[in-house]
């Protein structure tokens, strides 16, 4: 049994790909700033916040690890209403994302902080800095270089794991290539397609976040 390969039903539905595309990217473009943002925060708040918020911190963190994304992203939609909070599908997924990669991000970059030797801490002191001045300027930036190329790993991992915000009907490439799929019932050529889209943006993806490494650590990322 043969099997022709016919690619016309699914040109026809380009514009709703490539809204697919153009959402998936916000998605990951914004979950992608805030969630490091948080990461930052709460790793801070782990090596070196108050020892009150430190269990707390430490009890998201485990949370998000030890769940599946789908899960997350099911309790923050259909169960936070119940609490009389009501968010939007895009908005939602938004939400997870940020959650999802903060927790990651967070041991990542802990990691690297921890890695820092105790000698720049007592030079930071010795200089007059605060510990706020501490943190930003002797032991974040060093932290990050060391951990870049495992944090760009991870965005591009919750990037591909976006693909589940398709389960609250978020219109995004999954959902995109599953409206395609029942429309022109072409199943192989289109999840062909979208797989073909998926791997492009995944190295694309890498290939910016290599580049803002070149920027900003640019010695580091040489090596």
């Amino acid at each position: 049994m043969s099997y022709r390969l016919d690619f016309s039903g699914i040109a026809a539905y380009t514009p709703e790909l490539v809204k697919g595309v153009a959402l998936t990217v916000q998605l990951i473009a914004v979950g992608a700033v805030l969630g490091v943002v948080l990461g930052i925060v709460c790793a801070w708040v782990r090596t070196q916040g108050p020892g009150w918020l430190r269990p707390v911190v430490s009890g998201y963190i485990e949370l998000i690890r030890n769940s599946p994304f789908l899960v997350q992203l099911f309790f923050i939609f259909f169960g936070l209403p119940s609490l009389g909070v009501h968010l939007g599908e895009t908005f939602a997924a938004q939400l997870a994302m940020i959650v999802n990669l903060g927790a990651y991000s967070a041991e990542i970059i802990r990691a690297g902080i921890q890695a820092t030797p105790r000698g720049q801490y007592e030079a930071a002191a010795s200089l007059g800095m605060t510990r706020l001045q501490a943190f930003h300027q002797v032991v974040l930036i060093p932290s990050l270089q060391r951990i870049w190329p495992a944090l760009s790993s991870q965005i591009v991992i919750v990037m591909l794991g976006s693909s589940v915000v398709s389960q609250i009907a978020v219109e995004d490439l999954a959902y995109a290539a599953s409206l395609i799929q029942s429309r022109s019932f072409r199943a192989f050529e289109t999840y062909l397609v979208s797989t073909l889209i998926y791997l492009v943006l995944s190295v694309l993806l890498r290939q910016v976040l290599r580049g803002i490494g070149w920027g900003l650590f640019p010695r580091r990322i040489a090596r």
